[in-house]
């Protein structure tokens, strides 16, 4: 699901391809001591908060846009050319954005939702908070599911890898004669998580057989008031699945459609948090130019109807500090309490995406 480099020259020639390229993170291979990230353009990136900016202070929106009022009061844009995109700048306040920075981080991961440690390790449990104790995920051997109480790693069914956290100290006394591996690297290795009906990637279809929670309630509220412009008359939007991503430095999501679900008349509520982000939004075919628009934190894209047969992709967020534009975040996570929830979302980018599966 996140970029890849290796790629065809075929694929290098279309119009999406050379946009993920043009807004992709390289280094300037001139700057001699720390990395520096190569300069690039951005004058043509749609700017979603000076629309709204403009639009509040003057009435007055770009060729091709309208507007319209979600429940919440907060201006919701559309463009006449991409039909089924809607773009909410701000829909979540700092407060909110705090919340499910937190409950991405500690809920989200949890047993029985999946994340991409499952393949390796098996499912994990409190992850963010064995980082925050600096410790290490220790492989203990086979044995059967039945011995494997007191473990942090969820059993399967019959005989199952054995991983346990352990602290340093425990580590270094017992030597290192097993794989191990920090805690803070697997959360930084983090890639994504499923909520509610699981998401199977080997075999890209909903698994209605993996075990499985209910979508949070209040993400599910949150997902109905917010999915409302997009839906259509007289119907309610049901939550029943949610993919939860993780970015990182250099990290990007490769353009792609969004095509398991149903019905595609619902759509796809999509709630950016922490640093700054590009999305580019193409067309039916890679060949169709994309729009580059900013992602902030707290902004809400909406994808329904024609928008979902639309590709679409991160190929860049900016973690450096004059660009991440994260600064009432900070303040707001500034807590002693909040440290080590600060200290992820200052170079991070995480992205919710709730759908209607049936």
């Amino acid at each position: 699901m996140y970029g890849s480099d290796k790629v065809s020259d075929d694929s290098e020639r279309t119009a999406f391809r050379r946009a993920e390229k043009k807004y992709k993170l390289y280094y300037d291979p001139a700057s001699k001591k720390k990395k520096q990230p190569k300069k690039v353009d951005l004058s043509e990136v749609l700017d979603f908060k000076s629309i709204l900016e403009s639009y509040n202070e003057n009435s007055e929106l770009p060729n091709g846009f309208n507007v319209l009022r979600c429940d919440s009061g907060r201006p919701v844009f559309s463009m006449e050319n991409r039909p089924g995109f809607y773009f909410i700048p701000g829909a979540l306040n700092i407060q909110e954005q705090c919340e499910w920075i937190k409950e991405s981080l500690t809920s989200f991961p949890q047993p029985p939702n999946r994340t991409n440690h499952n393949a390796f390790y098996g499912p994990i449990n409190d992850l963010f908070l064995a980082a925050t104790e600096k410790k290490i995920l220790v492989e203990e051997g086979n044995s059967p599911a039945s011995l494997n109480s007191g473990c942090n790693v969820s059993p399967g069914d019959g005989d199952v890898q054995r991983w346990k956290f352990f602290k340093e100290d425990v580590v270094s006394s017992r030597g290192n004669t097993r794989k191990s591996i920090s805690a803070s690297v697997l959360l930084r290795k983090l890639r994504w998580s499923t909520l509610g009906l699981q998401f199977d990637w080997s075999k890209r279809n909903y698994d209605v057989s993996l075990p499985h929670n209910k979508i949070p309630t209040a993400l599910g509220e949150l997902a109905k008031r917010m999915a409302a412009p997009a839906m259509p008359l007289g119907e309610g939007f049901k939550p029943e699945a949610a993919i939860v991503n993780y970015f990182g430095l250099g990290d990007s999501l490769g353009g792609h459609l969004d095509d398991m679900e149903a019905d595609w008349s619902k759509p796809i509520v999509s709630i950016s948090l922490g640093c700054k982000a590009i999305f580019l939004l193409g067309g039916k075919s890679k060949e169709d130019p994309p729009l580059a628009m900013f992602l902030r934190s707290g902004d809400v894209v909406l994808m329904a109807g024609e928008a979902r047969e639309c590709f679409h992709g991160v190929p860049r967020i900016f973690t450096a500090k004059e660009n991440a534009e994260i600064a009432a975040l900070e303040l707001q996570l500034s807590h002693e309490d909040d440290h080590y929830f600060l200290e992820y979302i200052q170079t991070s980018r995480i992205n919710i995406n709730i759908r209607q599966v049936y």
